[in-house]
């Protein structure tokens, strides 16, 4: 039924979220003695995000930059650059800490690699994600890795014509409606929808409400193999 199967990275391997919400938490109490009471700071910040995108892209570096931004707004340019060095040192703290690879993922890598062609498409920061990557110790699991700067219907067509991948034979896995479910679907390929307890506000999506024949929501990654083998027979 297969040709390819590809994995998204973040909250589908590997444990990233968790990390953001750290931080925004940091972030929230860092600000909170120089703004008034009862503004929402992490509103304030997923808004200073949302029309960042276009400009920062996704990723650590760009939370950051959303981050300084939204701090020197929300207090009006009183806060202290000490305050700021407090955010920028999460930032490099943010961007230097180990992958924690989700448990089982390995196992589940090497089942599918062992009988489809296996590639890795994951958005964000090149340097940060090529890291992660590289230090993962899945990339070998991996025909190919393509880091995006998004992830639509476009940007997959791109892909997949460049690696000669017919979309109907083409199975994206992944903890992201928005992202890794929906965007393929559209193009004539089939997800695989593995949700992960924490997902960024600006993530969300409606479940598909067309193409019910090629979409299917798993509740484990480590029951991706086994479904894998079923649509064989």
């Amino acid at each position: 039924m297969f040709d390819v199967i590809a994995f998204d990275a973040d909250d589908t391997l590997w444990f990233s979220e968790d990390s953001f919400r750290k931080y925004e938490t940091e972030f929230v109490n860092t600000l909170q003695p120089y703004v008034a009471e009862g503004v929402d700071i992490k509103a304030a910040l997923v808004a200073t995000e949302r029309s960042n995108i276009d400009a920062y892209g996704y990723g650590v570096k760009s939370f950051g930059l959303s981050a300084m931004e939204a701090a020197i707004t929300l207090t009006n340019g009183a806060i202290p650059a000490t305050e700021l060095q407090k955010i920028l040192h999460g930032v490099r703290e943010h961007l230097t800490e180990p992958v924690r690879v989700f448990d089982g993922v390995a196992e589940v890598l090497a089942r599918v690699s062992s009988q489809f062609r296996t590639i890795l498409i994951t958005k964000g920061d090149l340097a940060h994600q090529t890291r992660k990557v590289e230090t993962s110790g899945l990339s070998h699991h991996f025909e190919h890795v393509e880091i995006v700067l998004e992830k639509d219907p476009a940007t997959y067509s791109h892909v997949l014509k460049s690696l000669d991948i017919n979309p109907e034979r083409f199975c994206m896995v992944g903890n992201s409606l928005k992202s890794d479910i929906l965007p393929v679907l559209a193009i004539g390929g089939f997800g695989v929808y593995v949700p992960y307890e924490i997902l960024w506000e600006l993530d969300h999506a409606e479940h598909p409400t067309s193409h019910a024949d090629r979409y299917v929501e798993l509740e484990k990654l480590s029951l991706v193999p086994d479904w894998l083998e079923q649509q064989r027979k």
